[in-house]
């Protein structure tokens, strides 16, 4: 299993993957998740991948070697189809045989960036070739072990967010997929595009060492656990016929939430 995300936001885009692979508790390894295209002031194009290693691995061999490929695409959407086009190419190819083994051909990717003279688009892939766009209400994207890290990101994420601050909401949420699943695992790659600049703006590979991440991975959990203990336990009511109703102190409820508002930021409240 992985997690990858990517958002797309009005300064740029983020993108953020773990890269442990398994196939079994026994047999796990580590796989970078994030290929990067950049051509010379022409194209930054960032994939992502989950699911299957192998089939994803003939993704991007199709990809990279076909004639028509990421490098001779006139356009985002183009790339997209691309992406689909070599999903289905490898199982036209290989899905047959995976059958016969009852393995599921299972694979998703996401795909993103900027070509010369458009603006930045991000797309995310499925098994079947086809495929989605992020927009204003819908700006990220998650594949793989999604449920853990989502809703840090629906809290937080907004087009207008500006970029250094959705690199920290990814880093929380993969912190906290980190924490619940252990088929996600470091290192993590973190990726910062700057909206028109068609080159990487900040690029960083990110191992136990680093002191960012543990910083973030330390302090989220102690936060949460503070906010946990200041909110009240309930105040249980019974009733004549032996049911209970559970209420709050208006009160000290009123109190909790003044603090909160300073507590955390705009975008919670």
């Amino acid at each position: 299993m992985t997690y990858c995300v990517a958002i797309k936001l009005h300064k740029g885009l983020v993108f953020l993957s773990d890269s442990r692979t398994n196939a079994g508790v026994d047999a796990v390894s580590t796989v970078r998740k994030m290929s990067v295209f950049e051509g010379h002031n022409d194209r930054v194009v960032v994939l992502m991948s989950s699911g299957n290693l192998a089939i994803s691995q003939a993704v991007k061999h199709y990809l990279i070697n076909s004639d028509k490929s990421i490098w001779n695409a006139q356009n985002m959407f183009e790339i997209a189809e691309l992406v689909g086009e070599a999903v289905r190419h490898v199982y036209k190819n290989d899905g047959a045989a995976l059958n016969e083994f009852n393995i599921e051909f299972n694979v998703s990717f996401i795909v993103g960036g900027q070509i010369n003279g458009e603006p930045m688009r991000l797309f995310m892939i499925y098994s079947a070739g086809n495929f989605i766009e992020a927009t204003d209400e819908n700006c990220f994207f998650q594949i793989g072990e999604t449920k853990y890290g989502k809703p840090i990101l629906d809290r937080v994420i907004e087009p207008q967010t500006c970029p250094d601050e959705a690199a920290k909401c990814a880093l929380v949420s993969m912190a906290s997929t980190l924490n619940s699943n252990i088929s996600v695992g470091l290192p993590l790659d973190l990726l910062v595009y700057k909206n028109n600049t068609l080159e990487i703006d900040k690029f960083v590979h990110i191992d136990k060492e680093n002191p960012y991440y543990n910083m973030i991975a330390q302090t989220w959990g102690e936060r949460l656990r503070e906010v946990f203990a200041e909110i009240q336990d309930p105040i249980w009511e019974k009733h004549p016929d032996n049911l209970f109703e559970i209420n709050i102190d208006s009160e000290e409820n009123q109190d909790f939430l003044d603090n909160i508002k300073v507590a955390l930021p705009d975008a919670w409240m």
